[in-house]
């Protein structure tokens, strides 16, 4: 299954979002593994959209309590730059190369 979020942020809230999600992501562990791409746009209101991808909805559940309850996750600079945040689930069906 795949979590796809998109975060419309605050003007002038891309560069510190990214700032946060730069010193998120790099080091390589468990928080992120799950990550197959953030995004940011271009054009219009600043926004972010990163596609996670997990087992199962439990899964996803574990481990996003696990690396709140840590401390590790959500980046730093990035919560107080979002205004309005949505979340898809998305299910490859049976012959998807993604499944």
């Amino acid at each position: 299954m795949y979590e796809f979020r998109t975060y419309r942020l605050r003007p002038g809230g891309l560069a510190p979002t990214l700032a946060g999600w730069r010193a998120a992501v790099a080091p390589a562990h468990d928080s992120t593994r799950h990550l197959v791409v953030n995004m940011y746009a271009l054009d219009g209101v600043p926004r972010i959209t990163h596609i996670w991808a997990f087992e199962s909805l439990e899964d996803c559940a574990r481990l996003r309590a696990d690396v709140y309850g840590a401390g590790v996750w959500p980046p730093k600079s990035g919560p107080e730059q979002i205004l309005k945040a949505t979340s898809v689930i998305g299910l490859p069906d049976a012959l998807s190369p993604l499944r």
